[in-house]
């Protein structure tokens, strides 16, 4: 059985010293939230000017662009989606990058030979994909009449 502690009574000078570490404690602890919080809020920042940056690039030079952002940093930017368009038919979609079976720190230009087209597929064609651009949100399919 193992040995039980029992601490000894403080002096009132010990007791005061007690109670500052307590205090400190809290203190501390509120600093360390409050930089966490700062230090996230910068993270997601910087993942939302490297997508941002990479959509520039790939309009200026067209191409899968290297260095791009990761899976996991472009879903914390606020870019969740990919535009790709197909080689062959030219049909444009947007696929979730959070739902790929991809690691999330797949880089998003490692992406362009994985993607097919769904449309090509069902005719046994399986041309790649061509990475357009990362989009906030996916695109709203126009109302079939």
């Amino acid at each position: 059985m193992a040995p039980k502690h029992h601490p000894s009574p403080l002096s009132g000078g010990d007791r005061k010293e007690l109670e500052k570490a307590r205090a400190m404690t809290t203190i501390l602890a509120t600093q360390s939230a409050e930089a966490r919080a700062k230090g996230e809020a910068l993270i997601r920042r910087a993942d939302k000017l490297s997508c941002e940056s990479w959509n520039e690039k790939m309009w200026a030079d067209g191409g899968p662009i290297d260095p791009s952002p990761t899976i996991d940093q472009a879903v914390d930017g606020g870019y969740p989606w990919l535009e790709i368009e197909c080689s062959r038919c030219k049909t444009r979609r947007e696929v979730d990058l959070a739902a790929l079976p991809h690691p999330p720190t797949t880089f998003v230009h490692d992406l362009a030979g994985r993607l097919r087209c769904s449309r090509c597929a069902k005719a046994n064609r399986r041309p790649a994909a061509t990475l357009l651009q990362l989009v906030r949100r996916a695109r709203q399919a126009a109302p079939e009449t």
